[in-house]
């Protein structure tokens, strides 16, 4: 293999000021935008040796066929240039973004003559203020119903209102009080306006000082024995609070922010946005991204930020899970999309409420991608077409319908486990997963090769040992197969070359053929078969991908959880064999601690502090652990 590709520009000729650069393919298509403070030093790192690239960089430049730079005067405009040339050549390299255009807005229509308020997915509307996004339209929807009693502007449509201005009849909504009806005169349009502006003002976080305002107005004209008016607000209040109480108090009143989680693996991310104003959280947006280069969490940060505030203006502060390395410079972009000497401040949070919330926002955004990934594996076509897309991948003969696969699991030596699950038709068959206990004197590739010649002699069985179960098999009566009697058309193993190799010992030994192998390296996702000296490697964005890499997390957790059960009950069998320590106790000690290493580590002291252990107890635990 070349050391490098034949375009590389010479070092020389690539100047080492602040930039953004192009990588383009044959065809002149944009593959890959990035940015520099330093142009020469980061372009060097793409024509290092193509041996020592990442895989998925490896694969970007070979694709490539030319780069190109464009200088510029800091980091700052060279953050606003990549942002611009990512929007408008969409280059396949980038992160990709999902589109979230399905989420709702409340939007205030100032700009027309007599403004409305609407639940809408149109953010063109000339001169509107936006309110959201919100994750459901009912629930906006409802919102406007009732602060509609304390602020009656309009919410009908064009056509509604034309009907009402001709006939001189206002609609429903005017005479039940939830519309001001300018239609008919009942106020002017500057009356209305003024409500359209205070309704604006209320979503946008002012609401306790239009609480405090109308319940000072209550009470004067229920001191003026104005009944009738205090009575019409009290009830603007009750809306304006029930309203209030949709949206959770997070944090104190004066706070504007917008929180993200970003939850990701090696093939996509999952980003959830939180938006408080006025220390309430007003809208709740959510969005995929498929990740086709390795993008570390701050790049990814950046990116997300980019492609947040697209067509929004951030709030004062913005907090993210981790800072990118030119923060101030992207703290510096965001402020100016708030308006000339405005800033905004970029900061991880580190305690309190916000702390609290951000972990949260964390958490939503782990759901949502183990609910993307669910979705994705349950959808019957992306399945067939990943079975489909491996069976030509790995030259086999036909898609495999059932794959197995094993993963090795131990704690610095000890405690070695192996799991084996199983998918058919791309789907788990937890029934028929399998886990193993190791010598522990193995190593990994040891491990693999134990665990599949166990496996594996198996399949030389036949599925019924005796004629009396051939018999009852043959009369219709339902018998047992013997375990592992399925093979499978697809062996898939955790890891890369060696324990590749192991596997094919295992079915050499066993004399078993007619089975595809191959190992999924965790680091660069790369596909390794037998005896072949370089991988095979499958799109990021692809099912068969996505579907191997699920198969290879589920061998790895179902492997986690049984070597975590085989500790704690190493643990328990040895404390119990200690006299004055019975189930209670033992599981006193358990909880206090937290876990099987802290145990370890504690002395005579701290076991002590266990209600119910005494010196001489505490004394003999510590003896008997330390064994």
């Amino acid at each position: 293999m070349a050391t490098t590709v034949s375009w590389r520009p010479k070092a020389g000729e690539i100047p080492q000021q602040a930039g953004v650069y192009r990588f383009r393919d044959a065809s002149s298509r944009v593959l890959y935008v990035g940015k520099a403070k330093n142009l020469r030093s980061r372009l060097s790192n793409y024509f290092a040796p193509l041996n020592s690239l990442h895989e998925r960089t490896r694969r970007m430049v070979l694709t490539a066929s030319s780069v190109e730079w464009t200088v510029v005067s800091n980091d700052f405009e060279a953050l606003q240039l990549e942002f611009t040339w990512i929007k408008e050549f969409d280059p396949p390299f980038n992160v990709q973004y999902k589109d979230d255009k399905s989420y709702p807005y409340l939007a205030i229509t100032l700009g027309d003559p007599v403004p409305r308020v609407l639940v809408t997915r149109n953010r063109s509307i000339p001169n509107a203020r936006y309110f959201g996004p919100y994750s459901r339209a009912w629930a906006i929807r409802e919102t406007v119903d009732i602060m509609l009693k304390a602020f009656p502007m309009r919410s009908c449509t064009e056509t509604t209102f034309k009907r009402a201005q001709q006939t001189g009849r206002p609609c429903l909504l005017g005479d039940i009080g939830k519309c001001a009806a300018p239609c008919v005169g009942r106020v002017t349009l500057e009356e209305h306006k003024s409500i359209a502006l205070d309704f604006a003002s209320f979503m946008g976080g002012n609401d306790s000082r239009y609480v405090a305002g109308i319940t000072k107005r209550m009470k004067e004209a229920s001191a003026a024995m104005d009944y009738e008016s205090a009575a019409r607000f009290r009830d603007q209040i009750a809306a304006m609070e029930t309203a209030l109480a949709k949206n959770a108090v997070v944090l104190d009143d004066g706070v504007d922010a917008d929180l993200f989680g970003i939850a990701h693996d090696e093939l996509a991310a999952a980003v959830q946005q939180f938006i408080v104003r006025g220390g309430r959280i007003r809208g709740v947006r959510g969005w995929v991204v498929d990740k086709e280069l390795d993008v570390e969490l701050p790049d990814l940060v950046e990116s997300v930020l980019q492609n947040a505030y697209e067509d929004a203006v951030p709030p004062r502060d913005v907090f993210v899970p981790a800072l990118p390395d030119d923060a101030p410079a992207l703290g510096r972009w965001l402020g100016e999309l708030r308006g000339p000497g405005a800033r905004v401040r970029l900061a991880v949070a580190q305690r309190g409420d916000k702390a609290a919330l951000s972990q949260t926002v964390t958490q939503n955004a782990q759901n949502a991608l183990i609910l993307y990934k669910t979705r994705r594996s349950g959808d019957f076509v992306a399945r067939s077409q990943a079975l489909s897309d491996i069976q030509e991948a790995l030259s086999m003969p036909d898609a495999p319908l059932r794959m197995e696969c094993y993963d090795v699991s131990h704690l610095s030596g000890t405690n070695i486990v192996a799991s084996m699950v199983v998918f058919e038709d791309g789907l788990p068959r937890k029934d028929q997963y399998r886990r193993f206990s190791i010598p522990e004197s193995t190593d990994d590739t040891e491990s693999i090769y134990q665990t599949l010649s166990r496996r594996l002699a198996y399949l030389k069985e036949p599925a019924t040992s005796t004629v009396s179960e051939a018999l009852d098999a043959a009369d219709g009566v339902e018998t047992r197969r013997k375990k592992f009697a399925y093979p499978p058309q697809l062996l898939i193993v955790d890891g890369g070359q060696p324990q590749v190799a192991a596997a094919q010992r295992a079915l050499d030994d066993a004399g078993i053929t007619g089975i595809q192998l191959c190992g999924i390296a965790k680091r660069l996702e790369e596909i390794w078969l037998p005896d072949s000296d370089f991988p095979v490697i499958l799109p990021r964005n692809s099912d068969a991908l996505f579907l191997i890499q699920r198969i290879r997390d589920e061998a790895h957790r179902f492997a986690i959880s049984y070597q975590r059960q085989k500790r704690k009950n190493d643990i328990q069998s040895v404390l119990a064999e200690i006299p004055g320590l019975g189930p209670a106790r033992v599981r006193e000690l358990l909880r206090h601690f937290g876990s099987v290493s802290s145990l370890r580590k504690a002395d005579a002291d701290a076991i002590t502090e266990v209600k119910g252990i005494g010196p001489a107890l505490a004394s003999t635990v510590v003896e008997r652990l330390q064994q």
